[in-house]
C-alpha cells in the first residue's frame, strides 16, 4: 500500500495550500485514487474557504487518474466557495488540459508565485 505522504507535499500558505504531487503520480492506480484524493482534500476540511494551488512543476505527463483526483478536489474546493488553480505544468501536461478542455475550468499559471499572488490578492 502506497503512502501518500510520499505522493503528495502540502504547503501551506495562509490560508492557500499548495499541493505538489511527486513525480509518480501518473503511475498511481484507478484503485488508489479514492485514498490519494482523501488525503490531499483532509486538511481542506478545516478551511471556511479552501485556495488550493497544484502545482505541477514535478510532474512531466499524468493520465486519467490524476485527471480524476484533480476533478474530485476541484468539485470539493467549488462546493465550499473556494477556488483550485495550476501552476508548472509541463508542455506535454498543458497540451492534455487543453485537449481535455480542462483548461478551461481552472486557472493555469506558470510559477507557484503566481498562482498564489492571484489566489491571495
Amino acid at each position: 500500500m502506497a503512502n501518500y505522504h510520499d505522493d503528495f507535499q502540502l504547503e501551506w500558505h495562509g490560508n492557500t495550500v499548495v499541493i505538489i504531487p511527486a513525480s509518480n503520480v501518473e503511475s498511481m492506480s484507478w484503485d488508489l485514487i479514492e485514498q490519494a484524493a482523501d488525503i490531499v482534500m483532509a486538511p481542506l476540511q478545516e478551511v471556511e474557504i479552501p485556495m488550493v494551488v497544484f502545482d505541477l512543476s514535478d510532474v512531466s505527463y499524468f493520465g486519467s487518474v490524476f485527471l480524476a483526483l484533480l476533478l474530485r478536489c476541484h468539485k470539493h474546493v467549488r462546493s465550499r466557495g473556494g477556488e483550485l488553480v495550476l501552476c508548472g505544468a509541463s508542455k506535454m501536461a498543458n497540451e492534455l488540459l487543453r485537449i481535455t478542455a480542462l483548461d478551461t475550468l481552472w486557472a493555469i499559471y506558470e510559477t507557484r508565485d503566481e498562482a498564489l499572488d492571484a489566489l491571495m490578492g
